[in-house]
């Protein structure tokens, strides 16, 4: 019975990938009935379960995960030769349990509607349009650095642990919310990553634990990028899957935020985009536009640089690569970097909403 049974989950994985597949053709009943309705239910409780944890559950019970998996297939290693219908089958209905429950807990997201859809702003923009958007941020980047920094050659230096700057992050949510409702977030569910230095060599600055909707953030990077990143961060756990939308909606709720650092973290991480993508579409106007970004700006950014610059190594490529191939498997076409798409929805969105 109990070999029919791992026979039955086994072959079930064939049918969720099937089942996911015709979902992605219906982002409309995704958004309406899972990332509206059930996901909230299911995020709410498990941040109401782990979000008072001061530690990350996430990641112990990965390493828990990890330490079994490996033991496993260390204890069944001869099953492969002498055993290999079973080994496979057990393989498989292990696979299956873990890919149903992903996308049952959070993955779902990935098939909603484009975040452009669900604000009604366009999803396409002129060289022309990023030009005077850009002109625009700049200029108010610049003038946040002035209100902080009296020297404009001066990088802007957060006077905020990371700890304080993880508390908070959900503030600026609470000024978003009163734009967009569904954006409201509550009970927070941050955590500070166990394995900050592991992620850092990676190359990621944080990740959301799907199995625990907790919030993860690299423990070791600048606090500049504080803001922006744990704003990132609570976007995911919102419920917006692609890498894209929550960089949108991180820097939107950065800059929304009461706070005059979490303005300049959000401000000057929406100009670099545009000055990244500007950089891609006329190079001369580029060079232009970033003579006049104050100097200490710049030095935040090269702040940055230097940093993952210091972690670079063999394997980050490889991983970011994989997890850019696992979001293009997601229905996220651009994997991580998609910069014309964040864009996009920056100028749009400002378009209507002026700066």
């Amino acid at each position: 019975m109990r070999k029919y049974t791992k026979l039955i989950i086994a072959l079930s994985l064939i049918v969720q990938i099937l089942l996911i597949k015709i979902l992605a053709n219906f982002p409309d009943f995704v958004e309406n009935y899972y990332s509206n309705g059930i996901y909230q239910w299911i995020s709410k409780g498990m941040h109401y379960v782990f979000g008072w944890i001061p530690f990350s559950v996430g990641d112990i019970l990965y390493t828990i995960a990890g330490i079994y998996i490996i033991r496993w297939f260390i204890k069944n290693r001869k099953r492969l030769r002498t055993d290999t219908k079973n080994y496979i089958l057990d393989i498989l209905s292990a696979v299956s349990v873990g890919y149903f429950a992903f996308h049952i807990l959070w993955a779902f997201n990935y098939y909603r509607l484009p975040l452009h859809q669900s604000l009604k702003i366009d999803n396409d923009y002129s060289t022309a349009e990023l030009v005077t958007f850009t002109e625009e941020l700049i200029l108010k980047t610049n003038v946040i650095h002035g209100m902080i920094e009296k020297n404009d050659t001066t990088m802007v230096v957060m006077p905020y642990t990371k700890r304080e700057l993880i508390k908070l992050a959900p503030k600026g949510y609470n000024q978003l919310a009163k734009e967009y409702p569904n954006l409201a977030y509550w009970p927070s569910s941050l955590k500070r990553s166990i394995y900050s230095l592991p992620l850092t060599y990676m190359g990621f600055s944080g990740y959301l634990n799907p199995f625990t909707n907790e919030a993860q953030i690299d423990g070791l990077i600048p606090t500049y990028k504080y803001p922006t990143t744990t704003s990132h961060e609570i976007a995911h756990q919102l419920g917006y899957a692609a890498e894209n939308e929550a960089n949108f909606i991180g820097a939107m709720a950065a800059m929304k935020h009461e706070n005059i650092y979490f303005n300049y973290s959000g401000y000057s991480f929406a100009l670099r985009h545009c000055l990244n993508d500007l950089y891609l579409r006329d190079p001369s106007k580029y060079q232009e536009l970033l003579m006049t970004v104050n100097i200490g700006v710049l030095k935040n950014y090269e702040e940055m640089r230097m940093f993952w610059r210091s972690y670079e190594n063999i394997s980050e490529t490889f991983f970011k690569n994989t997890y850019s191939g696992f979001l293009m498997a997601n229905n996220q076409k651009g994997g991580i970097e998609s910069y014309s798409y964040v864009v996009a929805l920056l100028v749009n969105y400002f378009d209507e909403n002026p700066l």
